[in-house]
Formats: C-alpha cells, structure tokens, sequence
C-alpha cells in the first residue's frame, strides 16, 4: 500500500480525469537533481512545487526544476509582498512536506503559478506527496488540474 499522501495525490488525479499514475522510489526524491536521477530525465523537466507567502497568503509556484524563483516577478504578478514559507506554513496550507509538495491534493485551494519553461517539454515529473514519490505529467495537465497561471518566474541568467 502506498503512503496516503500518495493515495490522496492518485485520487484527486482521477477525480480531474487525469491519467497519471504515481510511482515511489527507494530514494529521494525530495530536490529536482534527485528526482531527475531516480527518473532518468533532466532537471529541467522536473516541476518543483514551491510555497510561498503573498501579504501573508501562501501560494503555490509550481518551477522548472532548472530555475530559481524570482520573489520580484512573483510579487509583481501578484501585487503583493513575497517571502518563503517555512516548513510547517507549507505543511499547514497543504498537507505536505517541504519536498513531497504535490501540485493538487492541497489542504486548501491555493493561487497557482506555473513557470513558463515547462511548456516547452512533451512530459515533466511532479511530486506525488512524500519526498520519493512523483507522477509523469504533461504541461497542458498540470495547468488543468491546478488552474495555475502560466507566467514568467524565474530568475535572470547570470552571466
């Protein structure tokens, strides 16, 4: 049996009518570069889900594994002060641990951004819970079963 965390994930996908199925791995799957390894895909194909508090407000920023968030960007598009949720915030607005943040599933509806690179890619991997597990996923579904805003959010490049 799998974790609940794992089981609510795999529900609420089919409630959406999404086909994905989650997979659990031995090992971590917590950062992007673990995730990528325990797959076999590249860092920029996994979506980190990433908390974040607007004027006090947690919101969901759903990244390219590759990308940094831009908290300027992120507070432009949402008109608001920015700053990282701690563990239990996150925890709180969505059931989950830092680094097992699923992008549906959530204690609470949260405001979705979705970085705009990942819609260059046929299928990303997303966290399905718990720090080692994920499900395969498409860009046009991960915007479907969150209702996230696809924008802008990362980080410039330095150079």
């Amino acid at each position: 049996m799998s974790h609940p965390n794992v089981e609510q994930v795999r529900a609420r996908l089919r409630d959406l009518g999404i086909e994905a199925q989650p997979v659990e791995f031995g090992e971590s799957t917590r950062t992007s570069a673990d995730a990528a390894a325990a797959i076999g895909t590249t860092v920029a194909q996994i979506a980190k889900s990433l908390v974040f508090l607007a004027d006090g407000q947690p919101v969901l920023v759903i990244a390219s594994g590759a990308n940094r968030v831009d908290t300027k960007k992120v507070g432009a598009l949402l008109d608001a002060r920015i700053t990282r949720a701690d563990a239990d915030a996150v925890r709180q607005a969505t059931g989950f641990p830092i680094g097992g943040v699923a992008p549906v599933g959530h204690t609470t509806p949260l405001r979705t951004l979705i970085d705009d690179d990942l819609l260059a890619f046929g299928s990303i991997w997303a966290s399905a819970g718990t720090p080692n597990a994920v499900f395969e996923t498409t860009p046009a579904d991960l915007v479907k079963m969150t209702g996230g805003q696809v924008a802008d959010v990362k980080e410039a490049a330095k150079g």
